[in-house]
């Protein structure tokens, strides 16, 4: 019986190679991005699912406000570590974890040491993260590997990367240099292999951080108002403790020790209770600095998207089966006269398009490893296709039972349900059934407009938007300027002026700035800024930036009042943004001038000098924050090249010269370290590499969308075309022009865009305007969007519905006619 049923399958497929193609082709699309988005979902949902306990582990976290407008920070103050150990009850582990990415030395025979620059995911750790999160011990104590400082616990690929002909057991006490500080291999634990975003590679003992004043320096143990997201802190609780309980502590002991303001409610500070499964989505904090977080608003808009996909490939499949139930309505009385039942019609016709669906997913197995190197930019490189994974086969095999289900199971039921008296009289189904065949399909063709047209809009705003973020005045020049962060162990102010000095030498650099980071960037500092004018007191975070005399010059950064930093500014004078200054209580920037703030970055009195325009210090995700400018005199000020490159003459190789001329003078002054460049205003369109990528897939995803509902289309029109072939070799006899006839066959497709476009019109703008939310500065949601979306659909589908409609409409009427 399953024989005879996929012979009479095939057999149909032969009689209707075109409408099976469309199906084949129209499901493989849909199911290859299902495929390709599940694996995506799949990869990104089981990160850090492995951790015993994982629903007790949580991260403390920072949530700022100012002005009303809340921040976030990944980060915590260096008190707190010591505090949830001693102060809180309730915390089972503590574990403090401070980011580095220092360079190692490892020494040989030959006394010559080997050198790994710039090494990342390296951490100050103490026992107590090896409490909290599961690793395989190799070697070494596993209890007590990290107690005393200057001791450092490795990873099993990072331990054969350093010492690559010994055993574990032979690497434990030898010496690690990290920068300066060395440090005794006291353990080895295996890599993580799985999903993680705690892919640590060196664990130095925190103590060391106690005992080292570089690092004691940066962690700041009794600072409270100092935050940094180098800073993290682990925690894992009681059973049946309860986050709020432990996080009302935590904030208790804020309070005590940086108490707020009674007369300033503008600027708060508390911490939050982040669960370990919420943070590799964690977008308002970040992860780490070497880690992005994923977007779970993409991934649900990904889930979409190959829904949709799907749809329209199972749409297609229902309206071309039905439109051709009368091609096969002798068959089914015939087959119902010999004794077939109702059950084996549907099993039969559910076969046929499950070897259809088969096919389908076939062709889409095989595309998908190419799908993924097509998107390799913005899928993660961890993501591939593997049989060896259970949960794939699972997917595949239950997508196909669910596609096959929902395309063939009313086709099967409507095809069944034909009597043989009915049939075998020519009177396959009565009026009233073709009236609502009819309505399903033009329903389901409206779906697909309405699918196609809402991709459309979405692609054309997010463009828009993104135009209007590269093209916006973000209040500083960002063309022509070369960024380059000096090396982490050499940021002195002296050495750091003798590079400056070469690159001022050179012929097309117009002007050269050192300082801290750039106008705009995603690394921040900030501290709490103090003022007090007699009747009241304003403190509220202020962010940081640092450079020297040419800084605001460079970046054509407007002075709205007072005077530009100097060099003979000795720390006690800055420069504040009008944002600050209105916060401050100063409606005229010029009444700030010469106003001193109680407290600014840990120094007592800073006099405010200068007020320029708002910049923006990060993307236009974010709203402008009230900032200081400070000259640059301290290491860390002083750890950033700002390069003004000269105008570039038409076809001229001057910039590249200076790039050149750069990398020398930086060998001469940096001899051990490598030359790293950026133009500046690449880095701001990273900013928006995620809405980039948001482009793409929905570019696709449009012209997925229209390339199938097209398909369908053409099969529709090929099959209303061929059932109307002897009303127009009437209509041409009796005198029907071509354009006539074509416009007879396009007025019913014409009208089902217009009503697609009147359907989707609100939903697209209510779905838009939700996500221009996401962006503090964006642009508006012009008319034209929806214009150019229905005219291009409609422009589209003519197009396509003519390849037949034009044919049928130049065909000769004596053909037609023949036989009556």
């Amino acid at each position: 019986m399953i024989k005879n049923y996929f012979k009479i399958a095939f057999r149909s497929f032969g009689r209707h190679k075109l409408f099976t193609l469309i199906n084949v082709v129209g499901l493989s699309i849909g199911i290859s991005a299902a495929l390709v988005i599940y694996l995506i979902v799949h990869y990104d949902f089981t990160f850090d699912k492995f951790h015993k306990d994982d629903d007790r582990i949580y991260r403390v976290v920072s949530n700022f406000t100012f002005q009303g407008q809340p921040t976030y920070n990944n980060g915590v103050c260096g008190p707190v570590p010591g505090a949830l150990k001693s102060q809180v009850t309730g915390v089972e582990f503590t574990a403090p974890v401070f980011t580095l990415s220092p360079d190692v030395f490892i020494a040989r025979k030959n006394n010559t040491p080997t050198r790994f620059k710039a090494q990342e995911k390296v951490v100050l750790a103490d026992q107590q993260y090896f409490k909290i999160f599961n690793y395989v011990w190799l070697a070494g104590s596993s209890a007590h590997a990290l107690d005393a400082p200057n001791h450092v616990v490795l990873t099993s690929d990072r331990a054969k990367l350093y010492f690559p002909s010994l055993s574990y057991d032979q690497i434990i006490g030898k010496v690690v240099t990290y920068d300066t500080i060395k440090t005794t291999v006291s353990g080895i634990v295996q890599s993580i292999t799985e999903n993680t975003d705690l892919s640590f590679y060196d664990f130095i003992s925190f103590g060391t951080g106690t005992i080292n004043k570089d690092l004691a320096d940066q962690i700041q143990v009794k600072e409270w108002e100092s935050t940094t997201s180098a800073s993290n802190v682990f925690i894992k609780l009681f059973p049946k403790t309860e986050p709020a309980s432990v996080q009302k502590q935590l904030n208790a002991i804020l309070k005590k020790n940086s108490p707020p303001r009674p007369d300033n409610n503008a600027s708060t500070h508390a911490f939050a209770l982040q669960a370990l499964g919420d943070m590799h989505f964690s977008e308002k904090y970040g992860i780490f600095d070497f880690s992005t977080p994923a977007s779970k608003r993409t991934l649900y808009g990904l889930l979409v998207i190959a829904f949709f996909l799907l749809l329209l490939g199972c749409i297609n499949f229902v309206n071309l089966t039905t439109a051709q139930a009368a091609q096969r309505a002798k068959e089914i009385g015939i087959r119902k006269t010999m004794g077939s039942s109702r059950q084996q019609l549907i099993i039969q016709f559910l076969s046929e398009t499950f070897i259809v669906t088969a096919l389908a997913v076939l062709i889409s197995v095989m595309l998908a490893p190419f799908i993924l190197k097509l998107f390799a930019d913005f899928i993660p490189k961890d993501v591939k296709v593997d049989f060896a994974q259970p949960y794939l086969i699972i997917f595949l095999v239950a997508l196909t039972l669910v596609v096959s289900f929902a395309s063939g199971f009313y086709p099967a039921i409507l095809l069944s349900s034909y009597k043989p008296v009915l049939v075998l009289k020519n009177q396959a189904s009565s009026k009233g059934s073709k009236t609502r065949n009819a309505w399903l399909r033009k329903s389901l063709t409206v779906t697909q407009f309405v699918i196609a047209q809402f991709f459309i809009m979405a692609t054309v705003l997010v463009s828009k938007q993104i135009y209007y973020a590269l093209h916006k005045d973000l209040g500083f020049k960002k063309d022509a300027i070369i960024v380059v962060e000096s090396p982490w162990k050499n940021r002195t102010p002296a050495r750091n002026q003798v590079f400056a000095n070469k690159l001022r030498a050179l012929p097309q650099i117009a002007m050269i700035s050192v300082g801290s980071g750039a106008p705009s960037s995603n690394s921040t500092r900030s501290t709490f800024g103090l003022y007090k004018d007699g009747k009241k007191e304003v403190k509220t975070e202020v962010e940081l930036k640092s450079g020297d005399q040419n800084y605001i010059k460079l970046y054509h950064i407007k002075l709205l009042a007072g005077r530009n930093i100097q060099i003979t500014d000795t720390g006690r004078a800055i420069v504040i943004n009008n944002t600050y200054a209105k916060l401050l209580g100063f409606r005229n920037p010029a009444d700030a001038i010469g106003k001193r703030l109680e407290k600014l970055d840990n120094d007592k009195g800073e006099t405010i000098i200068g007020v320029v325009a708002d910049f923006y210090e990060r993307s236009l995700h974010s709203t402008i924050n009230p900032l200081a400018i400070l000259y640059a005199n301290k290491g860390y000020e002083t750890s950033t090249f700002h390069i003004a490159l000269k105008p570039e003459t038409a076809g001229g190789n001057e910039w590249k010269t200076a790039i050149a001329s750069m990398k020398t003078a930086w060998k001469s002054v940096y001899p051990d370290d490598d030359f790293d460049y950026h133009f500046y205003d690449e880095t701001i369109a990273k900013f928006y590499n995620s809405e980039q990528h948001t482009s793409t897939l929905l570019t696709w995803a449009t012209g997925l969308s229209i390339f199938i509902s097209c398909l369908g289309l053409l099969g529709l029109a090929i099959y209303t075309t061929n059932l109307r072939t002897k009303e127009i070799g009437v209509r041409k006899v009796l005198g029907a022009t071509v354009a006539q006839i074509v416009t007879l066959l396009s007025t019913e497709l014409v009208l089902l865009i217009l009503l697609a476009f009147l359907i989707v019109s609100p939903v697209a703008w209510w779905a838009m305007n939700k996500w221009m939310q996401s962006f503090a500065d964006r642009t508006t949601i012009s008319w034209w969007i929806f214009a150019l979306s229905g005219g291009g659909m409609l422009l589209a589908a003519v197009i396509t519905s003519s390849f037949q409609t034009v044919k049928a409409a130049i065909a000769n009427p004596v053909r037609s006619l023949r036989s009556e």
